[in-house]
């Protein structure tokens, strides 16, 4: 589906792409407030600026795409794919990020306050700047990332004893 088409739809009221393929799209500043995206495929789109509050994003794939500076208010992050994407300086306040892959992903400045962090995969990630005031962090190691000036103030880290899953049986591979 073509860009053009794609944002005409939803400024016709539809919300519901789910499995749509904007892989590379340019959506640059676009307000998608609310919209299902949900096992999406957006891998290196443009989605600086864009605000993306209340959506669900739910094991998209945002591989590579740049969310400099997105509002992403309240998304639904669970199991979605954000490795070496660059969401720097984005607000990202009240996500949910269970089981999401940010391995690689520049995440400098970013605001994760009151997010919900269970089970994320943050290997080479750069959290450098980031606020995690209030967030719930759950069987997530943020020592594999870069962490200078981190802001964790009023934030809850805990340990499960009991494995979690880190797989669903929706997963979509976004291999190739």
């Amino acid at each position: 589906m073509k860009e053009r088409h794609f944002f005409t739809n939803y400024l016709k009221n539809q919300r519901d792409f789910e499995g749509i393929s904007l892989h590379q799209a340019d959506l640059q500043g676009l307000n998608l407030q609310r919209i299902n995206l949900t096992r999406a495929d957006l891998s290196g789109a443009n989605l600086k600026y864009t605000d993306l509050s209340g959506a669900c994003l739910a094991q998209a794939n945002l591989t590579n795409v740049d969310l400099t500076k997105a509002h992403l208010v309240g998304a639904n992050l669970t199991e979605i794919n954000l490795i070496g994407a660059d969401l720097s300086g984005a607000d990202l306040t009240g996500v949910d990020l269970t089981n999401a892959d940010l391995r690689c992903a520049n995440l400098n400045n970013v605001n994760l306050s009151k997010a919900r962090l269970q089970e994320v995969h943050l290997d080479g990630a750069d959290l450098s700047g980031a606020k995690l005031c209030g967030a719930t962090i759950v069987n997530t190691d943020l020592s594999v990332a870069d962490t200078q000036e981190i802001c964790l103030e009023g934030s809850q880290q805990c340990e499960l004893d009991e494995t979690l899953s880190a797989h669903s049986p929706h997963w979509v591979s976004w291999s190739g």
